[in-house]
């Protein structure tokens, strides 16, 4: 029988998430819907993971979760009873570790003790149960400076274990972590869970990995962008410990990534893959270079103009959200056709690959003005100005009234660098105009 199987029998429901809707309030214009009538249950003994792109609200419903911020509409409930500011029984586990660094790893861990006001002696003795469980017994008295990116964030494991929560709320807990340190800690952290070690019910894990995912995970919820909402439910009835290159572990990422792509596919690409329309179309940063080593990898064998993402995102050592950015910006510009999990080379994109260093950005000039309206609207402003110079501030207040600022900043470095390597037009840094002319 698999875990899952095994953890289902007469579970309650832990944490219960009601038509939570979100928004965002931006200036100038409406409100950003950042979460759109989520529902899910967290029951007791399981590991639920929330799967999605970056910007699809996960960690925005976790806060929400957790009590840290108040949802715009819908409602929580921890153990049958809603939550009305930071939950009793969560804990969470952050991205970046979030240790005071003036403080040593014993006295780190101690902290949500001392708040709860447990005794000196009690706090001591159960912070060093937590940080022995985790794996760094001898190191209580080091400061956060003296560890590696891994051992700090087992101290933040030890500081949410300390207080012996229900659920334990996981933010992408391993992304800010080499691979091979990251790999260490899930298998630990998997260890400690199945063999029932770890003073918590059940587990709520926020990735954008989709290995990860179906490595940890008993159901996965995967959310779609623009706005977030729980697009599918997959329960995964794998036995633990999971086997990467086992034949059903593969079919599922495959599955996965079919799902998290068939939305985009879906969409005719007059509307745009990214979310707005027209120049207030919110484009991600992606190099140049990367889509063109794209290219060159899906062009040459054993690809030869079609790879399936899982494949293509192991070869090209790219993390799966990485490449949908890469691979939808590939399709905006024609140069791919992305489409349940597959992507494919156009004749425009083979033509690339194929192409020298001049006929390239000749080629990439022109499909950038013909398939980002941004580009080309900055191209007519500066065509049409005698001086064929504008202040980027002018175009960043322009989209600033559509989007929030940090997509506007995302968006207007993301042409501006497309723009630079094809020539179209020129950034000066200092000074913040762009032109037509190169700087001198």
């Amino acid at each position: 029988m698999s875990m899952a199987a095994m953890r289902t029998n007469g579970r309650e429901a832990l944490v219960e998430v009601e038509n939570i809707q979100h928004y965002y309030r931006r200036g100038g214009g409406s409100d950003l819907l950042v979460l759109d009538k989520v529902n899910m249950t967290l029951r007791d003994n399981e590991i639920v993971a929330l799967l999605g792109r970056s910007g699809s609200g996960k960690s925005t419903l976790l806060r929400i979760i957790s009590g840290l911020m108040r949802a715009s509409e819908g409602k929580v409930n921890i153990d049958g009873r809603p939550i009305k500011g930071p939950a009793e029984g969560l804990a969470m586990v952050f991205q970046s570790f979030a240790l005071f660094p003036w403080l040593t790893v014993l006295e780190n861990v101690e902290l949500g003790l001392e708040a709860q006001g447990v005794a000196p002696e009690e706090r001591r003795k159960r912070a060093l149960a937590a940080i022995d469980l985790i794996g760094l017994d001898g190191f209580e008295s080091a400061y956060p400076k003296e560890l590696s990116g891994g051992m700090r964030q087992r101290v933040g494991l030890a500081r949410a274990l300390v207080v012996q929560p229900k659920v334990l709320l996981m933010d992408e807990p391993f992304s800010a972590l080499d691979v091979l340190t990251a790999e260490t800690l899930r298998t630990d952290l998997l260890d400690l869970w199945c063999e029932g070690r770890m003073p918590i019910r059940s587990i709520l894990l926020v990735t954008h990995n989709i290995e990860e995912a179906v490595l940890m995970s008993d159901r996965i919820l995967v959310f779609s962008s623009n706005p977030g909402r729980v697009m599918t439910e997959i329960k995964v009835d794998l036995p633990q410990p999971r086997n990467r290159v086992d034949p059903a572990f593969r079919s599922l990422v495959d599955e996965i990534y079919a799902k998290m792509t068939a939305r985009t596919s879906a969409i005719p690409i007059r509307d745009g893959l990214f979310p707005g329309t027209g120049i207030t179309m919110s484009l991600p940063r992606v190099s140049t270079n990367t889509l063109a080593g794209l290219l060159e990898t899906l062009a040459d064998k054993p690809f030869n103009g079609k790879a399936d993402l899982p494949l293509l995102a192991e070869r090209a050592q790219m993390e799966a959200d990485e490449l949908f950015h890469a691979a939808e910006t590939l399709q905006l510009l024609r140069f791919a056709e992305l489409a349940e999990g597959d992507l494919k080379l156009t004749d425009a994109g083979r033509r690339f690959a194929e192409a020298g260093v001049d006929e390239r950005k000749a080629q990439f000039a022109q499909h950038l003005v013909t398939y980002v309206p941004l580009v080309a609207h900055i191209k007519r402003i500066l065509d049409e100005r005698q001086s064929h110079r504008a202040p980027l501030i002018r175009f960043k207040d322009e989209l600033e009234d559509k989007m929030p600022a940090d997509y506007a900043e995302t968006t207007l470095q993301a042409v501006i660098n497309w723009a630079r390597y094809a020539e179209v037009f020129a950034y000066d840094g200092e000074t913040g105009m762009i032109s037509l002319d190169n700087p001198s």
